[in-house]
């Protein structure tokens, strides 16, 4: 602990953002350029190094966020960083993408405001690479044996790296032509630019880990060939089941799915096109799903130069204060702004979001173009439309983000693998037939094959990426528990594991 009653002495004070008008006029990082560190280390001085610190039921990851606290306060970024890797392989990722449910259990916010976690946690992660703390480290013999890891969102990439670093010989296939999954195509620049997931993949390759791009494993690749080839399989492909929206109308051209959307701009930000395919520029934009994707999808539209963007929410607007409902130190919802809405409201004065609004179907011109969105507004619990709502708002571009309902469903993969569904709509890990297959330790993920195991989104469900990354490190622990008969590699998270909730 550094200073006993930094927390009486010192106020929250989290790093500002860059100003919105300087950041819409380009795709840098809303932090982009900004010095953390004087900020950052008053601020880590807050911690109060609790008895029983909460941020750690908190963080799925289970991150030692009292010690590295304590570091970042004194300015000893060698043993933060140290303390930062224990439970987390790429804090860079989490720093800047995660909602921060830590800070929500920060035993501050029971009746103050709670540590700047995030912003500790990402200035010390920006430290590690600027003062040559990562450097890779390649096993120091190999087990012989082979795994293969299909997908490369965070939780591939987690279970990858550690699997690595243990001895094994670890490919990593991903259907698309580069390597991150959503990290790559679904997270805007903005949020997270694009070289801290590059050098990772540098780390990760410099340690020996392979990858291979281009590959949709099940199509052009049978998935039973790679079992025959490898000791052991992860499926890591993430929850892309895409939701629908079915109302008259949806088969306008104009309506595009979010993530659909995401990936082109991302594209362009890569190189990969001279323009926007798909643009919001000069155009009264409509985005369907008030979660983090739909800000995402606002942030991209904005910069894009939209005439005009309206966010659609069909759940209530939330309060400003936690409820008796989800007390401390769970994750409760309440009004939230993020830096995409902060934007908006800059440019238009008022909140893009209309809650509790649902759609009733789109207009389209004569040439097929939708035009128009009729929506109504909905009671809050039962979601029926409230009569006498209706009305009509001008839409030339609608972007459908209404999240994930699992991992695609009836593809070769999960064919090939054997692969079936649980009651929630993801691949069945051992805790659905736990009794029939007699297995003991619940922590495994595995699946009805042999040898396979399924983590991160592709076995829980849509998640955050603190998430992925702790199943991906479960998944690799009980990989090598399978190959070698034990482990000293951690599991953070069981697959039955859930977010703190009352």
């Amino acid at each position: 602990m550094t200073d006993p009653h930094g927390f009486l002495r010192t106020p929250r004070r989290p790093v500002p953002a860059r100003p919105a008008e300087e950041r819409l006029s380009d795709w840098n990082e809303i932090y982009a350029g900004q010095s953390l560190l004087p900020l950052v280390s008053e601020q880590a001085g807050r911690c109060m190094d609790c008895g029983i610190p909460f941020c750690h039921s908190g963080c799925p990851l289970g991150n030692l966020i009292p010690e590295w606290n304590a570091y970042a306060a004194r300015g000893d970024w060698w043993a933060a960083a140290e303390r930062l890797h224990a439970t987390n392989n790429f804090p860079e990722f989490t720093g800047r993408l995660c909602p921060a449910p830590c800070e929500e259990a920060c035993v501050l916010t029971i009746n103050a405001d709670p540590v700047t976690i995030k912003n500790v946690e990402q200035a010390i992660a920006d430290q590690i690479w600027e003062r040559g703390y990562a450097t890779p480290q390649p096993p120091q013999r190999l087990s012989g044996m082979t795994v293969a890891v299909i997908g490369s969102g965070p939780a591939g990439l987690a279970a990858a790296q550690q699997l690595t670093r243990i001895g094994h010989t670890v490919a990593v296939y991903e259907r698309a032509d580069r390597i991150g999954g959503l990290l790559r195509y679904g997270i805007p620049a903005f949020k997270m630019e694009k070289r801290h997931l590059d050098r990772r993949i540098e780390q990760m390759r410099a340690e020996g880990t392979r990858f291979r791009t281009g590959v949709d494993v099940g199509s052009d690749l049978d998935a039973t060939e790679l079992t025959r080839r490898h000791d052991a399989v992860v499926v890591a492909v993430g929850a892309m089941e895409q939701r629908e929206l079915p109302v008259p109308g949806r088969e306008l051209f104009g309506i595009h799915q979010a993530v659909d959307y995401l990936t082109l701009a991302n594209r362009v930000s890569q190189g990969d096109h001279p323009s926007h395919p798909v643009t919001a520029a000069g155009k009264h934009v409509v985005i369907v799903g008030g979660g983090d994707t739909g800000s995402d999808c606002l942030g991209t539209a904005l910069r894009q130069g939209a005439a005009s963007v309206v966010q659609l929410d069909i759940n209530p607007e939330p309060g400003d204060a936690r409820t008796d409902t989800e007390p401390w130190p769970t994750y409760p919802k309440v009004y939230r702004i993020s830096h995409a809405h902060e934007e908006a409201r800059g440019r238009e004065g008022t909140d893009p979001r209309v809650f509790s609004s649902a759609t009733l179907h789109f207009e389209g011109g004569p040439a097929g173009q939708v035009r128009a969105l009729r929506l109504t507004e909905v009671e809050p619990e039962a979601r029926r439309p409230r009569p006498d709502t209706e009305r009509v708002i001008p839409a030339e571009l609608v972007l459908l983000a209404l999240g994930f309902s699992g991992p695609e469903r009836g593809t070769g993969l999960m064919r090939q693998l054997g692969l079936t569904l649980d009651d929630r709509g993801n691949f069945a890990r051992n805790a659905a037939f736990a009794a029939e297959t007699a297995l003991q330790d619940e922590r495994t993920g595995r699946t009805r094959t042999d040898g396979v195991f399924v983590a991160g989104d592709a076995g829980r469900g849509q998640s955050l990426v603190v998430w992925a990354i702790a199943e991906g490190r479960s998944a690799a622990a009980a990989t090598d528990r399978y190959l070698t008969g034990s482990t000293v590699l951690p599991a953070p998270v069981a697959p039955t594991d859930r977010p703190l909730a009352a």
